[in-house]
């Protein structure tokens, strides 16, 4: 079926419904085949292709890559898998009129769309953005005079969070206002008017000189509570009689806990304590029962639809923030700091009361590595779903590497996943990625795998330009008393290597932190991903809830013994 081709801008295309839940596209998507294409709060300036394929509904966030303006060329590229399109029509376009698969690990073909029944609900969201880019190009070009009432230095806009039926739900401007009338009650007038009453001609901004607006400024942030945490709203209101208190200063929204800056406190000695721990017990989960049994298949495939839903980049993002997190990088409050004794969590596991962290991040790397095991081992339908299964692996940790998303420990487990016996014997599967994705199979040979073991010697990359996070595992595990492996004057210029490398990434700790505080500037994650990357949620899911409290060896053993078993029965030994 051909999909109309009325305009490369693609809020004016029947398949786009605007902002839609997740669970609103799903209703609308009704036989095997159909499509629409969404705004999601979740995936920020990233569209979605919502499809229904074989029964389930699946989600697929589209990349959008940004480039710099310049004549005749697009200002932005869009992504699935690896084809880059100028448009996301034309991505469309190529998608449904081949009858290509949106994703080789899903094979969804997408091809009859759902069309919007009426206009869009816009929201300022990026629809918005590329509709009106050229008039905003065109209003900033302007150089505006400082004794106009406005300039656009000081227009806010507004994205719509929580609309209500009815409600308008176009731009809202704030002007920050100078003047002497005592109020400017205007209702404020659709972006792209503002552009049409321009008059270039005489050099005014208005085609009739607006009322002096009041002196005072009188921008008042809504209640925070009831936003996205993304978006700011500027709303324009009149100063009350009383006049504005002195020293009054508008409320600025709170920036999340990764992107807090550390307050400067006076260094003094503080007897440190033991059991300091950053893996925090989950209260109530999205994903999961509270009284969950283990591998629960509707989890499973809730989890295979999230990570399906996100690029590599950006799930090597969320990863990153998890393991920050479960590192103590980011987000330590004063109260732990006092308790250890030191700023982090990368100074506590090189100290002897740091055990605790140690084993934490042990567990962490173990749990993390057996799901991502599973997911490639518990692909049980044709070849190709696991060899896409492998590639989406290869690909995650090309985005986790150092001078990427630079999350090393992230980067360890996903490279444990690929490096694991029970996955390493699947001779078919790799010689089926070997064939179908040459580049993912050659970046693994040849890239990631000398990487690897350069990292696990204490050989590898580990500037704080180029990693966010180390790789903490070779001196976690040696300071946790696990033997070298190798010949002896080896392992003790490896033993050398690595206390010199636990050393050094202690006292680089602050820098670290801006790192990766620098890449999750403006990150925004995914709740139900977050949490499904995190060490607590690994746990219940592989081991249920009654299971979790079990000894983490017993735990452990009986987990291999299963991916074994599951090994076998998709590849026969001969």
């Amino acid at each position: 079926m051909q999909v109309p081709q009325n305009g490369e801008d693609f809020a004016s295309q029947p398949w786009y419904h605007g902002l839609l839940s997740r669970q609103k596209a799903e209703a609308l998507l009704q036989q095997d085949g159909d499509f629409l294409v969404r705004a999601s709060r979740t995936c920020g300036d990233h569209p979605v292709i919502s499809c229904r394929w074989r029964g389930s509904a699946l989600h697929f966030e589209v990349l959008r890559v940004a480039l710099r303006p310049r004549p005749g060329r697009p200002t932005a590229l869009f992504q699935l898998e690896d084809e880059r399109f100028p448009s996301l029509p034309a991505l469309i376009r190529s998608y449904v009129n081949e009858q290509r698969p949106l994703t080789q690990a899903t094979g969804a073909v997408a091809s009859r769309p759902v069309m919007r029944q009426g206009p869009i609900q816009r929201s300022f969201s990026e629809d918005t953005l590329l509709d009106s880019l050229s008039r905003i190009e065109l209003l900033r070009a302007r150089k505006w005079s400082d004794s106009q009432p406005a300039g656009l230095e000081h227009v806010g806009w507004s994205r719509e969070g929580h609309s209500e039926p009815g409600a308008s739900t176009g731009p809202t401007l704030a002007l920050s206002c100078m003047g002497s009338d005592p109020e400017l009650l205007r209702t404020p007038a659709p972006l792209g008017s503002i552009a049409d009453s321009l008059s270039a001609s005489d050099g005014q901004l208005h085609a009739k000189a607006p009322n002096k607006p009041p002196r005072t400024s009188s921008l008042v942030l809504p209640d925070a509570s009831e936003q996205p945490p993304t978006y700011c709203e500027l709303v324009l209101r009149a100063p009350s009689a009383q006049g504005t208190p002195p020293g009054h200063q508008c409320p600025e929204p709170e920036a999340p806990w990764w992107e807090a800056q550390e307050e400067e406190e006076e260094k003094c000695f503080a007897r440190p304590q033991a059991d300091i721990s950053f893996c925090h017990p989950c209260k109530s989960s999205g994903l999961l029962d509270p009284q969950n049994r283990p591998l629960e298949p509707k989890v499973l495939h809730t989890l295979r639809g999230l990570f399906l839903e996100h690029h590599p980049g950006s799930t090597a993002l969320h990863l990153l923030l998890a393991d920050c997190q479960a590192a103590g990088l980011l987000g330590v409050t004063k109260a732990q700091r006092d308790a250890m004794g030191v700023a982090s969590g990368l100074e506590l596991l090189t100290l002897p009361h740091g055990q605790r962290l140690r084993s934490e991040l042990l567990e962490r790397h173990e749990v993390l590595v057996l799901a991502g095991a599973l997911a490639v081992l518990g692909c049980t339908g044709p070849l190709e779903e696991r060899t896409a299964a492998l590639r989406g692996l290869v690909e995650l940790a090309l985005a986790l590497r150092p001078g990427a998303a630079g999350d090393l420990p992230g980067l360890a487990a996903v490279m444990g996943v690929l490096l694991m016996p029970q996955v390493s014997r699947l001779e078919q599967t790799w010689r089926q990625l070997r064939r179908s994705h040459t580049e993912a199979a050659v970046a693994f040979e040849q890239e990631l795998k000398p990487l690897m073991r350069a990292l696990d010697e204490g050989a590898g990359p580990c500037d704080p330009g180029e990693v966010a996070l180390p790789h903490v595992a070779p001196a976690v595990r040696l300071l946790e008393g696990e033997e070298l492996p190798g010949p002896l004057d080896e392992s003790c210029e490896q033993l050398l290597r690595t206390l010199q490398g636990a050393r050094q990434m202690a006292q680089d700790a602050p820098k670290f932190r801006k790192a990766a505080a620098q890449r999750l500037q403006g990150f925004r994650p995914n709740p139900d991903l977050q949490e499904a990357l995190t060490t607590n949620f690994l746990r219940r899911l592989l081991w249920g809830s009654r299971g979790e409290g079990a000894p983490r060896d017993s735990r452990l053993e009986k987990f291999q013994q299963v991916l074994s078993v599951l090994s076998l029965r998709l590849e026969p030994d001969c």
